[in-house]
């Protein structure tokens, strides 16, 4: 299935986790935190300022980008779970 996101929506696939401590112990599933790290898949053409111009996004499909821990909403798309959130939400692209 291909999706295309509309306006300044921003289509984003979490980051996995490291599952152990530096120790060597193993934090079990219901113990993780939620990403807040994530690949940019898909991106919006942005949305139209107060004077019709379409504004140009910022990020771009590749970014590793950091979000805020609750941001966005959670969708399955093609058997990959993925985040679609406004560029707003997306705190700023990590190198």
């Amino acid at each position: 299935m291909k999706f295309k996101p509309l306006h300044d929506r921003v289509v984003v696939k979490p980051l996995e986790l490291d599952t152990k401590t530096a120790g060597g112990i193993i934090i079990p599933d219901s113990a993780q935190e939620k990403p807040i790290q994530g690949k940019v898949v898909g991106v919006g053409p942005g949305n139209r300022g107060d004077d019709g111009e379409l504004q140009a996004m910022d990020v771009k499909v590749g970014d590793v980008v950091l979000y805020g821990k609750w941001s966005g909403t959670e969708i399955k798309i093609a058997g990959d779970d993925v985040l679609i959130m406004r560029e707003s939400d997306i705190m700023g692209v990590i190198d």
